[in-house]
């Protein structure tokens, strides 16, 4: 019998879940896995061997909280721990009775220093997902340092130039992680999403994390390029300012975002993990903006995209006609698809599963599972 996995998975935007199935699927379908999350709908085919348990959000007050306590300082070694919150108690001891009665293997963990730092005191090893941003703070030094392991859904050539040879040495780097779009031809792509052959087009994508790119500025660089037909999908905050010309084509939510990407000439999109795996598969010119994240995630991942040749980064979209014309000049000029390309391995899933099953083996050579051990007498 497998000792089961489990696996926290993060309810904000979609990559976390996007990565967890995509993990879960390349594993043997003989070792169970029991997923931790605040949302179901994110979970709407589970494989075989994976169970789903509802936590209540660790993030999300409910009302039955306790006010007299929410003034209480938060230690340095954690991040999101207010005091009096029984949604919080409740999650984590569902967690915790979990690891009681299932003797797992290991949990991986997508993302929460606390519960990160709960797999150690519970003497259950866990693997962390390794996030670009600006954390060398006491919550995650200790969640990456009491890890088994670090598994990051990029490419290598995106660390961070700070990040240990401790840390490097037991991360597993897997670049497309989670991705499972196939890029169609241009062509067709064009004919399906109404966009004519010979025109420019330039895609703006916004992430399902956050409040999503502002109008203004897109209605800015869309009357200096008139030429262009600009369609933006996801999420476009609106400026009452905004004065738009009629080449820009607000599509919100789509169910066929390979198709846009592949019908692109430029993508100016944000940083999220799902974004970056996506245009870079396809090769496309792009131009990087991040959006707001805690600590600065984004921000550091277009550092680092920049700095190995995938893209062209700007800290906001541009604020001028002249602005918008020297950063997608730049974009177009230091495209490189195939640098892009390479940075997405062919088999990350299973590169993850295999890193996983080879760490598993190391862990418990010599154990056998609780259910499986003869009694002393």
């Amino acid at each position: 019998m497998m000792r089961p996995i489990g696996y926290f998975v993060h309810h904000q935007g979609r990559g976390h879940a996007e990565r967890c199935l995509a993990l879960i699927g390349a594993l043997p379908q003989s070792r169970p896995v029991r997923i931790f999350c605040a949302r179901d709908t994110l979970f709407p085919v589970l494989p075989p061997q994976a169970t789903l348990t509802v936590l209540p959000s660790l993030f999300e007050p409910t009302g039955h909280e306790a006010p007299g306590l929410a003034d209480q300082p938060t230690p340095s070694s954690l991040h999101c721990a207010p005091l009096g919150w029984p949604g919080i108690r409740l999650a984590m001891g569902m967690i915790a009775g979990w690891f009681s009665d299932a003797d797992p293997a290991l949990m991986i963990c997508d993302v929460s220093a606390e519960i990160a730092q709960l797999c150690r005191i519970c003497s259950v090893p866990h693997v962390k997902i390794l996030q670009h941003g600006d954390r060398s703070d006491d919550g995650h030094r200790l969640a990456y340092e009491g890890a088994v392991g670090l598994l990051a859904p990029f490419s290598a050539r995106l660390a961070q130039p700070e990040w240990s040879d401790a840390m490097l040495a037991k991360t597993c780097f897997a670049g497309g992680l989670g991705r499972s779009d196939t890029i169609p031809e241009r062509e067709v792509a064009r004919r399906r999403i109404g966009v004519a052959e010979g025109r420019e087009m330039i895609l703006v994508m916004s992430g399902g994390g956050g409040s999503g790119f502002a109008q203004a500025p897109l209605a800015v660089g869309a009357r200096q390029r008139s030429a262009a037909q600009w369609v933006t999908i996801g999420t476009v905050e609106r400026d009452w300012h905004a004065t738009e010309p009629g080449n820009i084509d607000h599509r919100g939510w789509v169910g066929n975002v390979a198709d846009y990407i592949a019908a692109a000439d430029c993508i100016i999109a944000s940083t999220g993990n799902t974004t970056c795996q996506q245009i870079l598969a396809a090769g496309k010119p792009w131009l990087a903006v991040p959006e707001w994240r805690y600590f600065d995630e984004q921000h550091r991942k277009a550092e680092c995209l920049a700095a190995a040749g995938l893209a062209v980064r700007r800290p906001h979209l541009p604020a001028s006609a002249q602005a918008w014309d020297r950063a997608l000049g730049e974009t177009y000029a230091r495209h490189d698809p195939a640098r892009q390309r390479a940075a997405i391995d062919d088999r990350p899933a299973e590169t993850c599963a295999d890193w996983l099953e080879a760490l598993i083996a190391r862990l418990w050579r010599d154990s056998l599972p609780i259910k499986e051990r003869t009694p002393s007498r």
